[in-house]
């Protein structure tokens, strides 16, 4: 994954905010340029997109087909969303961590369960999910 290089995207930034409730008058505003990858990526050389699937995430805002950005070399810590491997099969969830440091992942929709960690060796934390690209319009 990290031979893969791509170019730096820039897309136009308009500084003034839009509002979200009553309309307001036009603000003098600034046009810039934002980079997406200083904005989304801190550190590209450990950093990873992988598409989410499923609704397990749901309440914390990744729904089915969001892109996830990763950061591999983040520690993670307890409330983190991880990327993890559990029994070889790779998830998206919340890390809990108990006051003696035994994993728990969280799912974020009542409908599933957490997944309790009985041997730390069987799970593998990929890394740690920074952002997450969500579409409303799917292509």
């Amino acid at each position: 994954m990290n031979d893969i290089v791509q170019p730096s995207c820039h897309v136009p930034y308009i500084i003034s905010k839009v509002s979200a409730g009553f309309p307001s008058p036009a603000d003098d505003y600034l046009e810039n340029n934002l980079n997406l990858d200083k904005l989304l990526i801190k550190n590209r050389p450990s950093t990873f997109l992988i598409r989410a699937g499923g609704d397990s995430m749901i309440n914390i805002g990744i729904y089915d087909g969001d892109i996830l950005i990763v950061d591999r070399s983040l520690d993670a810590k307890s409330k983190d969303i991880v990327i993890a491997s559990i029994f070889g099969e790779l998830t998206v969830k919340k890390l809990l961590l108990d006051i003696h440091g035994n994993p728990q992942l969280k799912s974020e929709n009542e409908l599933y369960s957490s997944i309790e960690i009985k041997n730390k060796e069987d799970l593998i934390i990929w890394g740690v999910v920074t952002s997450v690209i969500h579409q409303f319009i799917k292509y």
